[in-house]
């Protein structure tokens, strides 16, 4: 009976509560991934075992988890933000791009002392995405036209933006297609400087553990990502303007019937969705890449923040757990290659088929509820 009765809260809890429901998507999503390995002549246990030790296993494998998760968790909260008001923000990659450039253009010209420089690239970045983003959301307000339209097409012109800018002479460095590196000034790597100089490499040399850590870039971009989701919170959930927004995502029709001003609701809206985006791409030069590059492609942070979101169900503690989840695997997951010869690819497919059944919910609890049921009706018999 004890028994019986565990199992009915268990299932209780996955029905009808986000994270169980979140932790089966996932647990699903692995073993999906499992069975691909096996087909394909891996053993899935020794590739997840070389997958976890591939994050955990050192510090600078935690240090470069962190560092790589940080900006899918901002491009998460981007996106998640824009869901809890009604808006799909497809375009965090283009923001994330146009805050990108915005930091690498402050960074590189501009010549100020750090504490001002580092708050002026953030603020110019944020801007600029903001901008981008409220162009999306003047488009909806003024003229009806699908956000998911207007922000694809701005992710290409942001895209191509990035590339004409590049190669502007004085900013591209010779015979590359790299932009020239930021400022030492507007670098948020922590104790960048000091591991560099004689007193820092003599203490490295004797503490191993922080010796390991600091081979990475390690940076106050997480700590930003930390203040970022506990800020999306309170504003989606202790201001007047946060449920505003929210109104507007219910039902724009019942806001407006309300004395909410839909139009400027959902201008506001995409341009914090876009500073947010546009941070994180700042944050990823002044911390990581330090430059931008000409791309052929898009880079992906934006669509990552998307399948983040997804998996944090749209709450912020939620995109901050599942940026980190999301880093893991694509860290991790780019171990079992060189050391097992399985294909890294497998943990793209691991993360999709997560987003795949988080995205079909009803599905999913309605067969774990007809199973519920024809085990109850074997019982009978």
């Amino acid at each position: 009976m004890k028994d019986k009765g565990l199992k009915e809260k268990i299932l209780h809890f996955i029905l009808n509560g986000n994270f169980g429901f979140t932790l089966v998507s996932i647990i699903l999503g692995l073993a999906v991934g499992a069975i691909i390995l096996q087909i394909t002549g891996f053993n899935a246990f020794e590739a997840y075992k070389i997958m976890i030790q591939g994050v955990f296993s050192r510090p600078n494998y935690i240090a470069w988890t962190i560092v790589r998760s940080t900006p899918i968790i901002i491009t998460g909260l981007s996106v998640a933000f824009a869901f809890k008001t009604g808006l799909f923000n497809i375009g965090a990659e283009g923001q994330f791009i146009i805050g990108a450039i915005t930091a690498a253009a402050v960074g590189y010209f501009v010549k100020l002392p750090a504490v001002l420089h580092i708050p002026l690239v953030i603020l110019a970045a944020i801007t600029a995405a903001g901008f981008w983003g409220a162009i999306a959301g003047y488009l909806k307000a003024k003229f009806g036209v699908h956000e998911v339209i207007s922000t694809i097409m701005l992710n290409w012109i942001a895209l191509y933006l990035n590339n004409y800018i590049v190669r502007i002479e004085g900013f591209r460095r010779p015979l590359n297609e790299r932009s020239y590196a930021i400022q030492q000034s507007a670098s948020i790597v922590v104790l960048e400087e000091w591991k560099r100089s004689e007193a820092g490499r003599a203490w490295l040399l004797n503490h191993e553990f922080w010796r390991d850590v600091f081979r990475t870039p390690l940076n106050l971009g997480i700590v930003f990502a930390i203040v970022l989701a506990i800020i999306v919170w309170f504003i989606l959930n202790k201001t007047t303007l946060g449920y505003e927004l929210k109104a507007v995502g219910y039902n724009k029709h019942a806001a407006e019937y309300g004395g909410i001003n839909v139009s400027k609701s959902m201008l506001v809206s995409m341009s914090i969705a876009g500073a947010l985006a546009g941070l994180a791409g700042a944050l990823h030069v002044m911390g990581d890449s330090k430059s931008i590059a000409s791309l052929a492609a898009m880079e992906g942070y934006g669509f990552d923040g998307i399948a983040v979101a997804l998996i944090g169900g749209n709450t912020p503690l939620g995109v901050l757990l599942g940026g980190l989840l999301f880093g893991g695997l694509k860290y991790g997951g780019s171990k079992i290659q060189p050391t097992l010869g399985a294909p890294s690819e497998v943990i793209s497919i691991v993360i999709g088929t997560i987003v795949f059944f988080i995205a079909m919910p009803k599905l999913i609890k309605m067969v774990m509820k007809l199973t519920t049921k024809n085990r109850g009706a074997k019982n009978v018999e």
